[in-house]
């Protein structure tokens, strides 16, 4: 994760931290929010705060 300050610590208590399974369900038309599932439950974010999310694809 590349966030910093304020919003690293939000992710990371939304559940966001490494090594975690996330599921992309949906992205609005115009790209912003995002939609994904995070340990069970959904989470919007907005596509700079998922930016700052690295994912690695299995």
């Amino acid at each position: 994760m590349s966030a910093t300050g304020g919003l690293r610590r939000r992710l990371l208590e939304m559940g966001l931290v490494a090594g975690t399974e996330i599921a992309v369900d949906g992205v609005a038309p115009l790209g912003d929010p995002i939609e994904v599932t995070v340990k069970g439950y959904h989470l919007t974010l907005r596509r700079n705060e998922a930016e700052a999310i690295f994912v690695e694809v299995e």
